[in-house]
Order: C-alpha cells, then structure tokens, then sequence
C-alpha cells in the first residue's frame, strides 16, 4: 500500500541509485510485482535475503509483502554452519543469493534461490494485480537477533506494526526531488529496512553504501549530493577522524543537511567533535529496537546545538541522551518486579506503542497485558522527560552486590583526550563477585597511564565504580552494525588475566 501510495504520487523519481542510472518509484513497483509473482509461484513460506544492500532489497521487501509471505533478511556474514540452522527454520524458501553464495547451501535443505540480475532484469510492461492482503496482522518481516547470549530468535514485525512506525514518522512526500539519503547499514539490520521503507515514502532518493568504509562514504556525499544520512556511532566516529586528517584543504561536505545515529552509545566527546566539524548539518539520535519496528525515541537538531552550547549541567549532559519519546510512544522506567519508578532513578526501559511487537516466533508474546513491552535495556529519565540508555541490564557489573552501570564508567573515560575508544567490562573475581576491568583504545601518538585513566573515573564517580584494573587495546571488537561485542570483549579479558595468548 505505501508503495503504492509513492508510485501513484511520484513514480517517476529515482527511488535507489544515482540520478543517471537509478531505479524509479514505479520501476520498483513493478519489479515487486513481478517479484511477488515469482515467489507465490515458488510455493514456500518466506522469502530470504542473504546478500549485501543493493536495490533488490526493496523489491524482495515489497514483493514479499506483495506476495502475502514474510521477508527474512539474513546476516550473509555468518559461517555456513550457522546459516544452516537459520534457513532450516524458515524452510521451505526462497532465497536472494548470488551465484557464487549459492554453494554455502547445504544439500538436500529445501531452500530455492534467486539471483540479484534476474530480480532486476528488464521484463515486460505486463501490469500485475494489486492483490495483496490488508489484513495487518499478516507477518511483514522476520528479523533474527544477535544470539550472543543464546540462539537467535526471529522477531515478529507485523504489517500494522511497520506502518504504524511510518505513518506517525514519516510525512508522505514530503522530501523535494534533490535530496538523498545515504544508507550504509545492512538489509538485516531494524534501521536498514527502516531507511528504505521511510525514505520511499517521502520521496527521498536513496544511495546505498553496501560496506562501510568512511573514505567512500565521504566520496559518496559529496559525489552524490547526499542530503542525508543514517550512521552507527563507530562509523561517525570513523567519519569525524577522516575529516580532521584532510585538513584545511578539506571541502567539507556542504550538502548534508541531516545526520541521523543511533545503533549503539554514542560517546560524547565524538558527537561534540561532530557538532563542532559541521556546523550547519542537524544532527538526530534515534533510539529503537527491532522489536519496536526502530525508533521511538528522537533528540532532535534544535535539542543537540541547544544541549552542546549550553553552560547549565543538566541542560548539557541531554547531548548523551536518546531524547523525548516519539508522541505515539509511552516510556516507564521499572525496576526488577515491573514496578514503575520515579524520575531520575535508573532502572529496565518499558515501552508501549501501536509500533511496538515484542514478539518471536515460536516464543511466548513478550508484551504484559496491557500492552507494555520491557525491553532489557537500562535508562532513566530526567526532570523534562529526555531518556538517558546506560545499556543493556545483562551488561551490568555485579560488584560485592552492588550493580554498576557501566555505560557511566565509559563516559568518563572517553572524555580524557588520550582516549579513542572505551569498555567497561565485569569479569569473574574470587572477593568481589566481579571486578571491573576498563578496556581502552588510546589515539595514536598520545600516551597515558592506568593510574591516570583510574583517578579520571575516581574523581568523578564513587570509588566503588573505579576500575580494577585497566588493559590497553588497539581496538574493540565490534559487529558491523556498530555494536560493542561485549561478551568476545569478556572472554578475551578473562583469558589476558588467567595468562592466556590472546
């Protein structure tokens, strides 16, 4: 229906790509169609994705819901074995592979494949019928999560849900024919099919970057006359330090008008930096969930410049937060019973919302009864109603019964010019229950010492949030979509303490 909404009011800008060679509104219109009827005639139960970004993610989006069956982007990345045991949950499908991924199938596993040319090969003009379901209980999309606390589960994203995420976010038409978006997150990632369902509806062409790398995303703005863009805060951070070694000869980038994050904390001493490189671009925190179907929280442009300019405290420290909640969305802050708390006390982040599932296949509906969807992430909120995220609840460092956060360790850590990047991580000990071990990424050609980075924290915060001992690293494993792998960060300290080879 959005789609064609767009096609109808709009068909004939470039929906993905460049102006020169892209795809129009009403070309991916038809190409879902046709899509839609080559996947009904594959008589499976879902169509899969295992393939980076390119414009036949919105015509195996669209021409899944088309075709009445769920679309289930998967991580490419994986190893074989554990693709394996994905596609045999979501067996019989079909799947979008390219020729030379096809072979990562393992024989005998009922799992038909499509390849990118053919999806996007010139047809006939032959109209396909607009026949899909309205119903919006109808499964839209299956997203499987991390799985690095256990095995993946598939998060349901029903049609209501997807659209009612659009159309209180998203103004239809509303871009002008000369902006675009750069999208450089991967199809299996909430903001990646966000992006492309929200960008269509306004009418924003869209430039995909299938991997990110901030030298060509930076080529790609000013190439591309991007207007806006969607980044994990890694890749901002990465972004900000190839600006700053181009130098004064650097042209900037003089089209961007908006960048939105989110995807992870973003360390304030980067957003800062970013503020201060480009001053007229607007900046937007989004915080979301796949099971929210993305985001539900925004701290606008106006709010970033007032926040960073500001020389009352609290006014100031709203920078590092996720903002107000979006006007569809209701937040409660509860504490381990599911009793709410009052302002400013920090506890599990609830949500409710027409947008929000808080559902998995296979598993037990998640929601309470009366709608409320408690998302295992940590927060508070402040006086004016701006919500703070400290991470998730699992992440918590369990000192001699005493719960630390440690997102508040890694602030002020990452505000000591010497540091690039930071983790707070609780690891196993014999008195305490867990101690707190800091890993840090120092910039290069700076130097500083443990003692030094330790009386940082200690001054700041209570003793007991001190880190025990600090370990210097040349960088922290991350996923590609930007989040902090915590547990691999975990295991390879334990390891570094019990004399291992790391």
């Amino acid at each position: 229906m959005l789609l064609e909404m767009a096609a109808g009011g709009f068909g004939d800008r470039v929906a993905v790509g460049s102006l020169d060679d892209g795809l129009t509104v009403k070309q991916i219109f038809d190409h879902s169609g046709k899509a839609a009827k080559r996947f009904r005639d594959a008589n499976v139960e879902n169509v899969a994705m295992i393939d980076i970004t390119s414009p036949a993610l919105p015509i195996c989006l669209f021409g899944a819901s088309w075709a009445g069956l769920p679309f289930v982007p998967l991580n490419y990345r994986l190893a074989n074995q554990e693709l394996d045991v994905l596609l045999e949950r979501i067996s019989p499908s079909i799947a979008l592979m390219q020729p030379e991924t096809q072979e990562r199938i393992s024989d005998g596993s009922n799992i038909k494949t499509v390849n990118r040319d053919d999806l996007l090969a010139s047809t006939d003009s032959e109209e396909m019928p607009t026949d899909w379901s309205m119903d919006g209980e109808d499964t839209a999309i299956l997203l499987f999560t991390s799985g690095t606390t256990g095995e993946p589960k598939a998060a349901v994203l029903r049609q209501r849900h997807l659209v009612s995420y659009i159309l209180g976010s998203v103004e239809f038409m509303s871009a002008s024919e000369e902006e675009a978006a750069l999208i450089s997150v991967p199809p299996y990632h909430i903001a990646g099919i966000a992006a492309t369902l929200s960008n269509l509806y306004a009418g924003r062409r869209v430039v995909q970057l299938p991997e990110f790398d901030a030298k060509k995303w930076i080529e790609l703005v000013r190439s591309e006359s991007i207007t806006s863009a969607m980044v994990v805060p890694t890749m901002l951070s990465r972004i900000v330090d190839h600006l700053l070694s181009e130098g004064t000869d650097s042209e900037g980038l003089p089209t961007l008008r908006a960048i939105s994050y989110g995807g992870g904390k973003m360390p304030q001493p980067t957003i800062e930096a970013a503020l201060e490189l480009l001053p007229d671009t607007n900046f937007v925190n989004a915080y979301g969930l796949t099971e929210t179907s993305s985001t539900v929280a925004l701290l606008g442009p106006d709010e970033h410049r007032e926040a960073f300019a500001s020389s009352d405290e609290e006014v100031r420290k709203r920078i590092s937060s996720v903002g107000k909640p979006l006007p569809s969305i209701e937040v409660s802050i509860r504490d381990e019973n599911g009793s709410e708390l009052p302002q400013g006390e920090p506890g599990e982040i609830w949500v409710r919302g027409e947008q929000v599932s808080g559902e998995y296949k296979g598993v037990e509906l998640t929601l309470t009864e009366d709608g409320w969807f408690p998302t295992n992430d940590g927060g508070w909120l402040d006086g004016e109603g701006y919500l703070f995220v400290t991470g998730r609840i699992d992440d918590v460092i369990v000192k001699g019964g005493q719960n630390i956060s440690p997102g508040e360790i890694e602030e002020i850590l990452l505000r000591h010019p010497s540091v690039s990047d930071a983790a707070a991580i609780g690891v196993p000990d014999q008195q305490w229950g867990e101690k707190i071990v800091a890993a840090v990424v120092i910039h290069t050609d700076l130097e500083v010492d443990q003692e030094e980075l330790k009386t940082s924290v200690k001054n700041v915060l209570r003793s007991n949030r001190t880190p025990d001992e600090v370990v210097f690293l040349d960088e922290l494993p991350y996923n590609e979509t930007g989040k902090l792998l915590r547990r691999v960060l975990k295991e390879d300290l334990i390891k570094m303490g019990d004399g291992s080879t790391v």
